[in-house]
């Protein structure tokens, strides 16, 4: 099965420029779920979600259909790593106290895919979906960063992108829904981390394949006349 692969070309990238979850989350997904036997870490792309959810089950199964993504994945105890697609898998029924897809729902097969979910969930057993949006450090910053980069980049986002920054809210989910807290990613980075960041995203992939990369050289070259590139808090939110 194909599946859209929008960044194995920049897996090592992608591993060391993405920023980490926090560990509320983790533990929110334990205290929903009926056990801490066992969760499936779907999607898990560099596997930083299985490293934090490996904090708190004993066996996590991280999966993902790029074999170049997992092969970056850090080695973690308590951790199985596979290549396998969402929609399909080798687990036997009623494996998981929970499930977690981690910035990557929007990119499923709705249909098939659900199905799977019910079929390896124990019962009582729980989805958690996440993702993160749009970073904000200061008005200025965002400003001049709007017109720098993100103008340029929008006409090459996919459209399976806007299902996340609804914050999920139009995708299909059969599913009883869990009332959820706010969370929040904060980092201290400096600009050329935020520009390495920015280049993992699909669109910025897409935009330099289609008409080079001189706007983001210059967005490079000018970071010093962008109030507060040195140092900033980034923060973005998380829709569980």
């Amino acid at each position: 099965m194909t599946f859209p692969d929008h960044f194995s070309d920049k897996a090592r990238q992608y591993a060391s420029a993405r920023p980490l979850y926090p560990r509320e989350l983790y533990e929110f997904v334990a205290s929903v779920a009926p056990g801490r036997e066992r969760v499936w870490d779907c999607g898990t792309g560099n596997g930083q979600a299985a490293e934090g959810l490996a904090s708190f089950f004993k066996t996590v199964s991280a999966t993902d259909p790029s074999a170049e993504q997992i092969s970056n994945a850090p080695a973690c105890s308590g951790v199985e790593y596979t290549v396998q697609p969402a929609e399909k898998t080798t687990f036997p029924a009623a494996t998981f106290d929970a499930l977690c897809v981690a910035q990557a729902l929007h990119w499923f097969d709705y249909e098939r895919f659900y199905p799977e979910a019910f079929r390896v969930l124990k019962p009582n057993g729980v989805i958690v979906a996440w993702g993160y949006d749009w970073f904000k450090i200061s008005p200025e910053f965002d400003e001049m960063f709007m017109k720098s980069i993100l103008s340029v980049i929008r006409p090459y986002w996919a459209p399976q992108n806007s299902l996340l920054w609804d914050g999920y809210r139009n995708i299909p989910f059969p599913f009883f829904r869990i009332e959820t807290p706010k969370f929040e990613i904060e980092v201290l980075w400096d600009y050329h981390q935020l520009l390495s960041y920015v280049q993992t995203w699909s669109a910025t992939k897409r935009c330099i394949s289609k008409q080079g990369d001189i706007f983001f050289e210059q967005a490079t070259a000018g970071s010093c006349q962008i109030p507060g590139c040195n140092f900033g808090s980034m923060s973005a939110s998380d829709q569980a």
